[in-house]
């Protein structure tokens, strides 16, 4: 069943909302759980369904997410395994970028067509979860239908979130609304799962997970005038194609915003985290990297924290935090309710010895640092003695070397921070 299943990865738009973590790169390529990147959780859930053939559609700030993918995703040469990369490209016939995800499933049709498929199953590159899609596909054949929607009961709260969806008693979808306000949700109710119920989960969003038959896909994909999957294809669809609902009770979240995503990873390190890493059935993939087990110096203190590997950490208190690869952290250093991304190589003791030197700052955390509330971006370079103290007494910053957007500071990329720098 799974080679007869087509993925198709949407990379998403410009990501202005997860800035600055998009101003260098694209949305699916930034890093997560100190080691992993947002692509690596759709592909890992397709490699752990056995559907083996993957194309990423993409746009924006793509070079650091083509070369993950390229250095990571390496099948057998007599395997039909891929996961290859679209990027929106310029054509005689079409000199337009993409202008929504249906409109970017559209112009890389040709390249789709060109493998034997019977089912598109269409995801998104920016969310966290784990599924078997086998399961869903065989809800879908079974069912008959033309189009599946995984969909996820949400509380009265969060349904003005999302695009609701109306079933009937077989799980048919009947209608859809964009983001109802509060007094529409009295008739938007479906049937769910008595658990779901009993945690006042009464309506159905739509995940933004897609299956298609080739044939329709084909013939909607035929329309330039749709741009995009939630706002149009699957509202025009209902009532015309059958449309099933395909009820996922897991975890899921959309990593839409800086506070989704800060909120997300410093949920792996929870006892019981909803979105488990230590799960043999359910791996997650990334780019396998010759690194040392990290190192810790001095009498350090560590709760609730995740500590990736390569790490070098003196005498520091970590609590409730996500330490990223190669971090390398000062004696006298407190980091709590923050995640550190790491850093991408390694200095060397003479360049380390000759910064010391010469008042430069190294890569890494310096020494009595208090870090709490923040996401530092990847090879950031932070003094000795600075302050980030983030929390909603801050008011939404934009500057240089740092931003503040619901209270989370995020250090930029490469960002230089001197002694004594402070924001709080």
């Amino acid at each position: 069943m799974s080679k007869s299943t087509l993925a198709i990865i949407l990379g998403g738009g410009q990501g202005s909302r997860l800035a600055p973590l998009t101003e260098s790169r694209s949305k699916p390529a930034v890093p997560i759980a100190g080691k992993y990147r947002l692509v690596d959780i759709p592909i890992s859930n397709c490699i752990n369904s056995q559907i083996q053939r993957m194309f990423v559609l993409t746009q924006f700030n793509s070079a650091s997410l083509n070369q993950h993918i390229k250095n990571t995703y390496h099948f057998s040469t007599f395997s039909s395994a891929f996961v290859d990369i679209l990027a929106a490209e310029q054509t005689p016939d079409n000199p337009r970028w993409f202008q929504g995800t249906a409109d970017a499933v559209r112009q890389c049709m040709q390249h789709f067509l060109n493998h034997d498929f019977d089912y598109a199953l269409i995801l998104s590159g920016d969310q966290l979860y784990q599924m078997d899609f086998n399961e869903m596909i065989q809800a879908h054949q079974k069912s008959g239908a033309t189009i599946s929607i995984a969909t996820l009961p949400v509380t009265a709260k969060e349904a003005p979130e999302f695009g609701i969806l109306k079933t009937d008693s077989e799980n048919w979808i009947t209608s859809f609304i964009e983001k109802p306000a509060a007094e529409f949700l009295p008739e938007w109710t479906s049937e769910v799962s008595d658990e779901m119920k009993a945690e006042g989960k009464h309506y159905l969003a739509s995940m933004g997970i897609y299956i298609f038959n080739r044939d329709l896909l084909i013939q909607l994909m035929g329309n330039p005038d749709t741009k995009d999957f939630g706002k149009e294809i699957i509202p025009q669809s209902i009532g015309k194609e059958k449309v099933l609902s395909y009820q996922y009770e897991g975890y899921w979240t959309d990593i839409g915003n800086i506070d989704s995503f800060f909120e997300a990873n410093l949920g792996l390190t929870d006892e019981l985290p909803k979105f488990n890493l230590f799960d043999n059935s359910s791996r997650v993939y990334t780019r396998t990297r010759v690194l040392p087990p990290s190192k810790i110096t001095g009498a350090s203190n560590f709760d609730r924290s995740i500590i990736a590997e390569g790490c070098i950490i003196n005498s520091a208190t970590i609590e409730h935090s996500v330490i990223g690869i190669r971090s390398r952290i000062g004696h006298g250093t407190t980091i709590f309710n923050s995640y550190l991304m790491g850093n991408d190589y390694y200095q060397n003791l003479e360049e380390i010895r000759h910064n010391i030197q010469h008042n430069i700052q190294n890569i890494g955390i310096g020494e009595r640092c208090f870090i709490n509330n923040t996401i530092v971006d990847k090879n950031c370079r932070i003094g000795n003695d600075v302050k980030l103290n983030g929390g909603k007494h801050l008011a939404d910053a934009n500057t240089p070397l740092y931003t503040v957007k619901d209270g989370i500071i995020v250090v930029k990329k490469g960002a230089v921070l001197p002694d004594g720098f402070s924001v709080q």
